[in-house]
């Protein structure tokens, strides 16, 4: 475990902090990682506001001033980690969804209030979806084997078994209120007591079971008091929610029923279920001002012993046992240093005996431990049952600037800093905690927690939850924490590896997926970093390629079953002819008739592919040379394929409208440059298609290609600028000091190399590279970034034709890559 940034607040003196309040941090399957702090000053109060970072760019720190009345005690992501909950002292709770699907604006159209109640646990839903990981089966090759659908109830199904969106939440007066988002935007809600006579409720949380109930567990913050267990159940009633709650078995904690402990350790600190679909499973920690104790229960079906008497009256109980539901303890820790904080794994990862022998078997450690979190500053990760300590990080080694003088450290007489809130990652390998500076900092969980690992084992538990985020669609910035630069090569590879073992129909529904999965990991080395714009390069074609042909319709409407891309396809794959015209012919041209006004709108585009086509014929006589962009297409026989059909349809395009044609600079004004290009991309594609045998393109073609910079010019083509994030240069043991609202300049890390196009100095023209249009130097426009690869466009679109608005819609929620949008502040000279 080590410190891999930490992030501070600028302005802010020490002793500003009001130490009382309770802080809340939660970190969503798209590693965004929304929190609150307790900084308070005369003139500013960063109390009542949710702060809002992507974990790539952590000082891009986007606040959102939340209008509780009160501390704000809880947020909670979705499972898609697009809508926010949040919770107050004063029992309002607020759900938050991106505006323009923009991460860094927000707001709020819904909400429930249950009056000056405050808030202790909240929830959403369970939606019914849940995967399981077969460690056991990381050598399977399919990815069903590996990862597979849990049986799972959702807490409440619409029409059809769709889940019903919405939240629960628990009060401090005993109180449980749902509310349940209806498909028509309205808010159904409800409010019940837990049981007939209420309680004080000082701690709370929320899980849910496999046939669709919720189980709350309470405790009222004595450890002298029981922890209460109650079923709560969701229905719908005449367009009314309906709550029912029934109770379950309770326990003590074991540490109060011993005389000699009981004053010892008054309070219940902490109290979790140890997933949110396990309900079986509880974690408690009883505190005093200095010590605590940490105790794992489990709820288990037990035999009631029966008198012989019955047994001989009623024959069917002595075969039949009755059985009765009771809370063993599993675990229990020593007296350890006060905990200050707990955050659990969210792997779904089943915690029986087997499961616990094959994890120990197959040294996969990611999962298996909780974070606890001590007053000393200390984090120590614990196995999840055993309660064993699995690894120790200590904060004490904190970063400090160099030059700061040694009467300014801190005296370490006063209270230690120490973490109040913390996350764990939805892969477990990094945890985010914020302390009681208000300060963030993100560690490092190694996946080997310590031991030492064989090379080859490290690298398939990295690739084994790659894929895991591959299938799930989760964000993988945590794992890319643990990828050295010489782990890379071997890494795509493998990934490759195995996703040519799924089936076709996989493959395509993750075919995006993996180039973005793979263009992240060549970040991440200055031997493959050119590769990066490669992968792009390729997300683009494919969705060039794909819009395009979607365009094409068919002359009459009772044709067969093909569409005319996909007749396009098979005829320009069966014709090798190196005539651009010869193929014409044989394609029925009145399938490719669109409207003028179409036609224009898409010249951008279609002058991309031109360019493009031009520099990679242009850059194959020194193709020797790896570190330039574009290198890998020169084999790749699918993409060349894929260019050598649309040449023709905008070959047939230019025929309606030639002002849509890409426009080439040539030397002599005779020259069909079109037809030129063609015949060369034929002769490069036939080397290397997947149908014929492979060769190297011959000394004729190479010959030709030498030629071409004497007869059209070669644009420079804009390739994405590498982007500014924080995961290629984090160093080994050497921690970042960041300031939120302050870019850092950064260390150059691996993407040192200062290649041609892919270096941008500020004050060089931008480029909004998804429409191919050029911005300036300072947009005037507002535009949108990538938060994952750094592409820029613009919010709006400057054209309002059908086909670039269907252009448009692919990256409306999403980045080309995958990734979430931000907004950009607007740059002045």
């Amino acid at each position: 475990m080590d410190l891999a940034y930490i992030c501070e607040w600028e302005k802010w003196p020490k002793s500003t902090h009001c130490p009382s309040g309770p802080l809340a941090c939660t970190w969503s399957c798209r590693n965004l990682i929304a929190f609150t702090t307790d900084l308070r000053s005369d003139d500013q109060d960063l109390t009542r506001m949710i702060h809002i970072l992507d974990t790539e760019h952590p000082w891009d720190v986007h606040s959102i001033r939340s209008e509780h009345s009160e501390a704000i005690t809880c947020l909670e992501w979705d499972q898609s980690g697009s809508r926010l909950l949040s919770a107050d002292a004063d029992g309002q709770i607020k759900c938050w969804s991106m505006a323009d699907h923009l991460a860094n604006s927000w707001e709020s159209p819904v909400g429930s209030v249950v009056e000056g109640d405050p808030i202790v646990a909240l929830s959403w839903l369970h939606n019914g979806v849940k995967l399981a990981l077969h460690v056991e089966k990381s050598g399977a090759s399919s990815f069903g084997e590996k990862f597979s659908r849990v049986k799972f109830s959702p807490s409440l199904t619409l029409f059809g078994g769709k889940p019903m969106e919405g939240w629960i939440a628990v009060t401090v007066s005993g109180l449980v209120t749902v509310s349940l988002l209806k498909p028509s935007g309205q808010v159904l809600t409800s409010t019940e007591s837990l049981c007939r006579l209420r309680g004080r409720v000082a701690l709370a949380d929320i899980a849910f079971t496999g046939g669709g109930n919720i189980v709350v567990a309470t405790a009222d913050g004595s450890s002298a008091s029981p922890v209460q267990l109650y079923k709560v159940c969701v229905s719908v009633v005449n367009e009314k929610c309906r709550i029912d709650t029934e109770l379950l078995p309770s326990l003590f904690m074991r540490c109060t029923t011993d005389l000699s402990r009981r004053d010892r350790l008054p309070a219940i600190t902490h109290l979790k279920f140890l997933a949110r679909d396990m309900s079986e499973q509880v974690l408690l920690c009883a505190s005093s001002q200095t010590s605590s104790v940490v105790e794992c229960w489990s709820l288990r079906k037990e035999g009631l012993p029966v008198n012989n008497i019955f047994q001989q009256l009623s024959p069917a109980v002595g075969d039949k046992q009755p059985t009765i539901l009771k809370w063993r303890i599993l675990s229990a820790t020593n007296d350890l240093d006060r905990v200050s904080a707990v955050a659990l794994p969210k792997l779904p990862i089943s915690l029986t005996n087997t499961d616990l022998k094959v994890a120990s078997d197959t040294q996969f450690y990611p999962g298996l431990g909780l974070a606890l979190a001590f007053h000393d500053g200390s984090v120590h990760i614990v196995h999840r049952l055993s309660l064993q300590t699995m690894a120790i990080f200590y904060s004490s080694a904190a970063p400090r600037p160099v030059d700061e003088p040694a009467l300014k450290r801190p005296r370490t007489t006063g209270p230690a800093v120490h973490f109040k809130a913390m996350q764990l990652s939805w892969t477990s390998l990094a945890l985010v905690g914020i302390d009681n500076h208000g300060r963030l900092s993100m560690l490092r969980i190694s996946p080997s927690m310590g031991h030492s690992l064989d090379v080859g084992l490290a690298l398939r538990h990295l690739l084994f939850l790659l894929e895991y985020c591959m299938v799930t669609g989760y964000d993988w910035w945590d794992i890319l924490l643990h990828v050295q630069p010489g782990m890379v090569q071997s890494l795509v590879e493998k990934l490759h590896e195995e996703y040519t073992r799924q089936k076709a129909e996989l493959q395509q529904v993750l075919s995006t997926r993996i180039l973005a999965m793979k263009a992240s990991l060549c970040k991440l080395s200055p031997c493959t970093v050119t590769r990066v714009c490669d992968y792009h390069a390729k997300l683009f074609l494919i969705a060039i390629s794909s819009t395009l042909k979607s365009l094409l319709r068919p002359h009459v409407l009772n044709t067969p079953d093909k569409s005319p891309g996909d007749r396009l396809t098979e005829i320009c794959a069966k014709i090798t002819d190196v005539d651009i015209d010869k193929v014409m012919i044989n394609l029925k041209t009145e399938e490719f008739v669109l409207d003028m006004n179409t036609l224009q709108a898409l010249q951008q585009l279609l002058q991309w592919v031109g360019d493009f086509v031009l520099y990679l014929l242009a850059s194959l006589p020194n193709q020797g040379s790896p570190l330039r962009p574009g290198h890998s297409f020169l084999r790749d026989g699918t993409s060349l394929g894929m260019l050598r059909e649309l040449m023709v349809v905008i070959r047939i395009w230019g025929l309606l409208k030639p002002s849509c044609l890409p426009v080439y600079t040539a030397t002599s004004d005779t020259q069909d440059s079109m037809s030129l290009l063609f015949r060369l991309l034929t002769k490069l594609w036939i080397c290397c298609r997947d149908e014929g045998p492979t060769s190297e393109p011959d000394e004729a073609l190479v010959d030709e290609c030498c030629l071409l910079p004497s007869q059209l010019l070669i644009p420079s083509l804009d390739w994405l600028p590498v982007s500014d994030g924080l995961v290629s240069r984090l160093q080994p043991k050497q921690p970042l000091r960041l300031h939120f609202g302050k870019a850092p300049a950064l260390p150059g890390g691996s993407t040192g190399l200062q290649l041609d196009g892919l270096i941008r100095a500020p004050g060089q023209p931008k480029m909004d590279h998804l429409r191919r249009l050029h911005l300036g130097a300072y947009p005037t426009e507002a535009c949108k970034a990538c938060t994952r690869c750094g592409c820029v466009t613009m919010l709006k679109s400057p054209n309002k034709t059908t086909a670039v608005k269907q252009w448009e819609q692919r990256w409306i929620k999403n980045c080309l890559c995958g990734g979430l949008w931000w907004r950009m502040p607007l740059s002045y000279p």
